[in-house]
């Protein structure tokens, strides 16, 4: 008898009775949450909208919330349906994130992450549409404005939906070139506009002067700004901001120049594509 004591794995026991206990301990608890909830009302709604875009405020989405479930605060937790309004709020093009909860208190706590624009795009049509930065399309709203890059011209592709992905290589490579300048000192000051011209060649509108800059698409766009940026710092100081009305970057190494309708390369290109 006493060996058969011995040989006993008390350690496996002891963790079986604790893994009992620590059952019995959670399945008490959820009951207590359950009756809780039951029990305890919403005690108040709190908004939080974060983002550097100002598309929906605190009171759109309590508004949003509200129209399609009723009003929250005064229920009971269980009669709040917590997971099916986080659902809805992320219906929203403006919205690309969106948490809800009740907390200790019965505060109902609503965080929601705003989308970010990048660019805003003006098709041939007039047709009007944000781009996020996740490539997705957001619908204009006179309510909100954002401080971003413009692009009009002759863009081809249209807005349909909300949130429905950029189809065309042309407004991919608008991005891009928003994408590439938005953190350069001099671009993100000398930019003020993207236009595509009716050879659907990239045009950059500067602040300074009134040239076109043509850069044709986004391929090799780096090398592209940099010769551009070679040309504002060698040849514009000496000829003048006007001097130019075409300013042309597509072709590989050659800054191509235009002045009264004539085409020409001229002495300070040459010192330039040598490497000054």
């Amino acid at each position: 008898m006493i060996n058969k004591i011995r040989n006993i794995k008390w350690r496996q026991v002891g963790y079986f009775f604790l893994s009992i206990a620590a059952i019995v301990g959670v399945g008490m608890l959820m009951s207590l949450v359950t009756k809780k909830d039951q029990v305890q009302v919403c005690s108040a709604l709190k908004v939080m909208v974060q983002g550097k875009e100002t598309f929906i405020d605190q009171k759109d989405i309590t508004g949003m919330i509200q129209e399609k479930f009723g009003r929250v605060v005064g229920r009971t937790l269980n009669e709040v349906p917590l997971h099916k309004i986080e659902t809805e709020l992320k219906k929203s093009p403006y919205v690309s994130e969106a948490d809800v909860h009740i907390d200790m208190d019965g505060v109902m706590q609503v965080k929601v992450q705003q989308r970010e624009v990048v660019l805003r795009v003006i098709n041939q049509n007039g047709q009007e549409y944000y781009v996020d930065s996740k490539s997705q399309k957001i619908p204009v709203t006179l309510k909100y404005v954002p401080h971003v890059m413009v692009a009009n011209g002759f863009i081809r592709e249209g807005y349909k939906k909300a949130l429905e992905p950029v189809q065309s290589k042309q407004v991919k490579e608008l991005v891009q070139v928003v994408e590439e300048t938005k953190s350069d000192e001099l671009w993100s000051n000398q930019i003020v506009q993207l236009y595509v011209n009716s050879d659907y060649d990239i045009e950059i509108v500067p602040r300074v002067g009134e040239q076109q800059l043509i850069i044709g698409s986004a391929d090799s766009l780096q090398y592209k700004l940099d010769r551009l940026a070679k040309f504002y710092t060698h040849i514009l100081p000496k000829v003048g901001t006007d001097a130019y009305s075409k300013v042309n970057v597509k072709y590989g190494g050659q800054i191509i120049c235009e002045r009264k309708g004539e085409w020409f390369i001229d002495s300070l290109q040459m010192k330039i594509n040598k490497g000054i």
